[in-house]
């Protein structure tokens, strides 16, 4: 399959995007598939499913969208699998979004408050990245979203303790798996991103606004995507205009 250039990005590319009930990866969705890719949407919520390809086939009826009602943490691929694979074949770009977020402080954290972190924000990307990787074509992207929380050297915050460990994981496992799959020719980026006015946002920092919108974030990730991938591999990128 020939990959998306700059010069022309309206080649129609097979996305899977996961977390793309709301937020950030909503806003994603809708973007790439008014754009003309094929995107199969994955999330628990199926309502907020419903609603997001009401909203995207209002826009462009001839939009190829494919909800389907998914958990990372625990569904079993092979419906998955067995629909790509009908669908399209192979694909090439994967997008893991899904994620969680505690806001607790460090005295208060147990044990399995930690393990529920890395089960959302590692352990469901592993998987989800193991079991789909047979069926990424060459030239390739996975894309993780990671965040300023667990980039090195950044602002830390009080509660977030769990939150950010997880996501420098994240970031971690990026970095491991791009220089594995190199001979596959597969890049493997992540976005440390910053602040979005999103649901998680308003629960890591209740009553702050951002000057960045969930929608403009969704448009950066969607259009990163489709083309980081020809500039950059195994890099873990900060995308924040502020702190937090």
């Amino acid at each position: 399959m020939q990959t998306t250039s700059l010069d022309d990005q309206t080649i129609s590319q097979k996305i899977v995007i996961t977390g793309a009930s709301s937020g950030i990866g909503f806003e994603a969705v809708i973007e790439l598939a008014l754009k003309g890719h094929e995107v199969i949407a994955l999330a628990r919520n199926k309502e907020k499913l419903q609603n997001l390809q009401k909203i995207v086939l209002s826009l462009n009826p001839e939009a190829k969208l494919y909800p389907i009602v998914f958990d990372i943490l625990s569904d079993e691929p092979a419906g998955l699998i067995t629909f790509i694979q009908q669908r399209w074949g192979t694909f090439n770009i994967l997008i893991n979004n899904a994620g969680a977020l505690i806001n607790k402080p460090f005295k208060e954290l147990t044990e399995f408050d930690m393990a529920e972190m890395f089960q959302s924000n590692v352990l469901g990307h592993f998987r989800m990245i193991q079991a789909l990787l047979p069926h990424l074509d060459k030239k390739s992207h996975i894309l993780n979203i990671g965040s300023m929380g667990g980039f090195q050297g950044s602002s830390k915050f009080p509660g977030l303790v769990a939150y950010s460990a997880s996501k420098a994981a994240l970031h971690n496992l990026t970095e491991c798996l791009a220089q594995e799959l190199i001979e596959d020719k597969i890049s493997v980026n992540c976005l440390a991103l910053g602040s979005a006015q999103t649901e998680m946002l308003e629960k890591a920092f209740p009553g702050y606004e951002s000057p960045v919108q969930a929608y403009e974030m969704g448009k950066y990730v969607a259009d990163f995507a489709l083309t980081g991938h020809q500039f950059f591999n195994g890099k873990i990128l900060p995308v924040a205009v502020t702190t937090p």
